[in-house]
């Protein structure tokens, strides 16, 4: 396993667990610039904000273009050459956002087996006929990315 990815997805659950002062699902996100240095972070905000879109990559993605455009980096809206990082296997719209993107590579935690969209129940990041593809680095310290997830449900049964 790349060590860089495990460093990276460190840096992701502890975006996952400052979710859970906001009693929103603990799934972290961040977004790697091309050099290997944090550009942006992001949380599941979905309660916080009252927002259905404000999912970890969503929010991380949305603060990269930000932080490139403050730096008068940005081409617009491409993160081309950075890296996702994300506890949970992305959903179906947080997968569409990184093909619109142009993130090349998503590494992720655990596998989401009811609505991941980046090899378990759809693979859009992969599809074909799209005119983007993304590598997919999954399993990064998936027992400690699930682990985090089957806490915070049980607590709510």
């Amino acid at each position: 396993m790349n060590r860089e990815h495990e460093a990276w997805m460190d840096l992701a659950l502890d975006e996952a667990r400052a979710a859970l002062a906001t009693d929103d699902v603990p799934i972290g996100a961040v977004v790697i610039s091309p050099d290997g240095k944090l550009l942006s972070t992001g949380r599941n905000e979905r309660e916080a904000l009252k927002d259905p879109t404000a999912h970890a990559e969503v929010v991380a993605i949305r603060n990269a273009v930000s932080v490139l455009a403050a730096r008068g980096e940005d081409d617009g809206w491409r993160l081309e050459d950075c890296t996702l990082v994300v506890t949970l296997e992305p959903c179906a719209m947080c997968a569409g956002a990184i093909v619109l993107a142009r993130i090349p590579r998503v590494v992720f935690g655990a596998w989401d087996e009811k609505a991941g969209a980046c090899g378990s129940v759809f693979d859009i990041v992969r599809e074909p006929r799209l005119n983007h593809w993304v590598e997919v680095y999954p399993r990064v310290r998936e027992q400690e990315c699930a682990g985090l997830l089957r806490d915070f449900f049980r607590s709510k049964r």
